[in-house]
């Protein structure tokens, strides 16, 4: 079930984030028993145009999966750019209620009557193949998809896969934004996160991994769980809005739509950091503390 309302949008600050990135074709779909099936459109397929879109303007949506995503998603809306759509899908109806987001879709009614999967990733991805229609329609016409969820739980784990193979079908670029659980959540997540990440991997143009335990470097001593969890969440919005405002923002040196999707179509793994500077240096100086973020787990 799609709920909604109108949209309306605010200027936020702007933060640069510095992703270096493969990403395997999506099979057509077709049904076994004869019957025709919607067919999944080639990546370079041309886009259908919404009623009422002004043309050579991106049509830009951000997609919260479960309940990391959904909540990353809303602290997106609390500072949210104009020209973007936020999204909140899950299986957990009670709450979808306290998220707060222009559009929410509850997968997988039927599957789990609104209470969620319990942690399963299985039901997750059955919940999204459930509602497939529903995020078929939901996604039609959008050129950049960013899927964003907290990886190793149920709904975001196991739908995700499916929600970014929609996407690139439909020929978005399709950029996942995902963290990894922090140690203290368990082996059971730890491994379903690394399985969930595998299965994404092939449907995503760029993906973007943020390991939890790695915020630990960059937080406040004596940090409570309830903390890690909101700077995990707002780490995913500045992954998303650092690349989100490449597009939609004028700068000095200006880039398009096209110039990111060169950049990030099929470009596979990727890492995120943050750096600031001030004063006549300022732009080295921020690229040199990005570049020594712990957020990155490769040599630069």
């Amino acid at each position: 079930m799609l709920e909604g309302r109108e949209r309306t949008g605010a200027p936020t600050d702007q933060t640069q984030a510095a992703p270096a990135t493969a990403a395997a074709e999506t099979p057509d779909a077709s049904a076994e028993d004869g019957t025709e099936a919607r067919a999944a459109a080639p990546v370079t397929a041309p886009i259908p145009r919404p009623p009422g879109q002004p043309a050579g303007v991106a049509r830009i949506k951000v997609i919260g999966v479960g309940g990391g995503g959904s909540n990353a998603v809303a602290r997106m809306y609390r500072q949210r750019m104009p020209g973007v759509e936020y999204v909140a899908v899950n299986t957990d109806a009670q709450h979808l209620l306290h998220i707060d987001v222009p559009a929410k879709l509850r997968i997988g009614e039927r599957l789990t009557r609104g209470l969620g999967v319990g942690g399963d990733p299985e039901l997750g991805y059955e919940a999204a193949e459930e509602s497939r229609e529903e995020l078929y329609d939901l996604l039609a016409g959008t050129d950049l998809v960013f899927i964003t969820c907290g990886m190793g739980g149920g709904t975001g784990t196991g739908a995700a896969p499916l929600i970014a193979e929609i996407a690139r079908s439909l020929g978005a670029l399709t950029i996942a934004t995902v963290t990894k659980p922090f140690s203290f959540e368990g082996y059971r997540r730890i491994y379903q996160a690394e399985q969930g990440i595998a299965k994404l991997r092939p449907h995503v143009d760029t993906l973007i991994m943020i390991p939890n335990d790695r915020l630990v470097a960059i937080a406040d001593a004596g940090m409570t769980a309830e903390n890690a969890f909101r700077i995990a969440d707002d780490v995913l919005r500045q992954g998303v809005q650092s690349i989100a405002e490449l597009v939609t923002i004028t700068g000095e040196i200006n880039l398009d739509f096209a110039d990111v999707r060169t950049v990030m179509m099929g470009s596979g793994p990727a890492w995120m950091a943050i750096g600031h500077g001030r004063g006549e240096n300022r732009a080295t100086d921020a690229a040199r503390e990005a570049m020594a973020s712990p957020l990155i787990d490769v040599p630069i």
